[in-house]
């Protein structure tokens, strides 16, 4: 392991690591370490070192709280439906088993990323007030709220990636976990098409086009990088909402998954 190698790499990412890792010089960092640099213990004194540096900055553990948050929601919404009995048909039970063991390791990630400033678990209200009160016996409703937090979830997790910036490699664990929603998203949205008898209803996003109306606030949005886009596709105006996806605030994101959150 060449702690050396692995300390300039860091530095080509972010030229502030050094200071970050709180050692001026490479001399001072490997005094620090001492005798431990002899032992098998070097990866673990440095990985320690490395999380402390770049996880634990306030605006990092305020970023991934509040996603640690909604993949709490999610994975215990997925344990639930997946538990619960007659809800999910067997021709999509194996979509729904794989998305759930997705965000239970989207959890394990986050709570491993964040150690000890990990918040817990909350209880949660899939029922949603009494708005989803057949969520887990009626199939239709299962996936209508599957959709509605998957894209959520992507929307929440964009609206962030600004307040990530001076962390590149936190900003790069919560774009891996991103695309993923992004997936789980599109095919859920798939099945919903076909629960609701909606097949206009794609993998994509269409003007504001959904279940939940608030979720797809801005998705019809037509100017992008400062240019009107309207009128400029060849069939219709429909194609420039689809190619786009918008960000959703955090103040957005938790007015619509609040109902969900009991304490």
């Amino acid at each position: 392991m060449d702690i050396f190698k692995i300390i300039d790499d860091f530095q080509r990412i972010d030229g502030d690591a050094a200071g970050r890792l709180e050692f001026a010089t490479r001399r001072h960092f490997m005094s620090k370490i001492g005798s431990k640099l002899a032992t098998v213990a070097v990866p673990t004194v440095f990985a320690s070192i490395v999380n402390k540096a770049f996880a634990q900055s306030a605006a990092a553990v305020d970023v991934l709280n509040y996603a640690l948050t909604l993949e709490y929601l999610e994975d215990e919404f997925y344990k639930a439906g997946n538990a619960a009995a007659n809800l999910i048909p067997a021709s999509d039970k194996a979509i729904f088993t794989q998305i759930g063991k997705h965000e239970t390791q989207h959890v394990a990630f986050l709570v491993k990323a964040l150690g000890a400033n990990a918040i817990k678990k909350p209880t949660f209200d899939f029922k949603y007030g009494g708005a989803f009160g057949d969520v887990f016996t009626n199939y239709k409703t299962f996936v209508t709220v599957s959709s509605a937090l998957e894209d959520t979830g992507v929307r929440a997790y964009k609206g962030q990636a600004t307040a990530l910036k001076a962390d590149p490699q936190i900003l790069e664990y919560a774009l891996q976990v991103h695309s993923v929603e992004a997936r789980h998203a599109a095919v859920v949205r798939r099945l919903a098409a076909t629960v609701t008898a909606n097949p206009a209803m794609k993998g994509w996003i269409t003007g504001k086009e959904g279940a939940v109306a608030a979720i797809y606030a801005g998705e019809d949005n037509m100017t992008q990088g400062g240019v009107n886009l309207k009128g400029l596709a060849s069939k219709s105006d429909a194609a420039v909402t689809e190619a786009f996806d918008e960000p959703l605030t955090k103040a957005a994101v938790l007015a619509i998954a609040g109902p969900f959150i009991k304490a």
